[in-house]
């Protein structure tokens, strides 16, 4: 039933996609995690701090100031990182309390409709995890500051950046552990694991979480195809760095948006 639902969700919002956009890919070299996509996408908009900061107060009050995109070398190769500086919170919430705060913020509806689907996709993952409906589901680190953070300006900035087409890499799968609220679990998560159905994988060296919920549950609610490099005229790209460092790889992800031969804004 769930995959039925996510695959529905899929290909209604692909079919919604402007015919006339630009096309956005992501290659995920070793990962793909909510600051990522953050980091990502404030590039390819290229939106500056001050509108940042009143789309972030949009969302929630608390959030304005918050997010920094810096400069960052990773085995001495430069790239962005989103940096986000925000109150710990202890706070369990569950999906009704997330899709409030979506609500009565300032977002666009479109961008609202699509963080409510990724909270949601979220939590029918986490409830298959752990035999609960998706309204019984109290979200630990998902339901904190950080993900509402990540998934609503994601969402937002997509919507901004309005792609008739989203092709993301085959996702980067490592061995290994993470420690998270129910203790010390094998990778990927239980919750990445529930939504990997119809994603292509491949091998990563490294060891560790390599891909977080939060992304997975992003590319789906954004209606994300897989595949290798689309055809496009690139216009703008950015090397994105996430928060973890792996031993033997920077912790990287390439975003690229550019046009297409057929499209009438192309400059071919």
């Amino acid at each position: 039933m769930n995959n039925e639902h996510h695959e529905h969700s899929h290909g209604h919002h692909h079919h919604e996609a402007p015919s006339s956009g630009p096309v956005l890919t992501i290659r995920a070299h070793s990962g793909l995690s909510g600051d990522i996509f953050l980091a990502g996408l404030l590039c390819m908009t290229g939106m500056d701090e001050s509108e940042l900061n009143r789309k972030l107060a949009a969302v929630m009050p608390e959030l304005e100031g918050s997010v920094h995109l810096i400069r960052r070398e990773v085995h001495h190769i430069g790239g962005m990182h989103a940096q986000v500086d925000l109150p710990h919170q202890h706070e369990h919430r569950t999906l009704a309390d997330v899709l409030a705060i979506i609500a009565a913020g300032g977002m666009s509806e479109e961008g609202k409709a699509l963080a409510s689907r990724a909270f949601t996709i979220l939590a029918e993952a986490e409830g298959a995890v752990h035999g609960k409906t998706p309204a019984e589901v109290h979200f630990h680190e998902v339901g904190a500051l950080d993900s509402i953070l990540d998934i609503c300006m994601s969402c937002e900035l997509f919507c901004l950046l309005a792609p008739s087409r989203f092709v993301v890499s085959p996702l980067p799968m490592a061995d290994g552990f993470v420690r998270c609220a129910h203790g010390v679990i094998p990778v990927p998560a239980p919750a990445v694991l529930e939504l990997m159905d119809n994603v292509p994988v491949r091998p990563f060296p490294g060891q560790g979480e390599t891909v977080t919920p939060t992304a997975m549950a992003l590319l789906k609610a954004l209606g994300a195809e897989f595949g290798p490099w689309p055809a496009m005229r690139v216009e703008k790209k950015a090397l994105v760095y996430g928060t973890r460092v792996f031993d033997d790889a920077p912790n990287g992800a390439l975003f690229a948006c550019g046009r297409t031969e057929s499209d009438p804004n192309a400059a071919f």
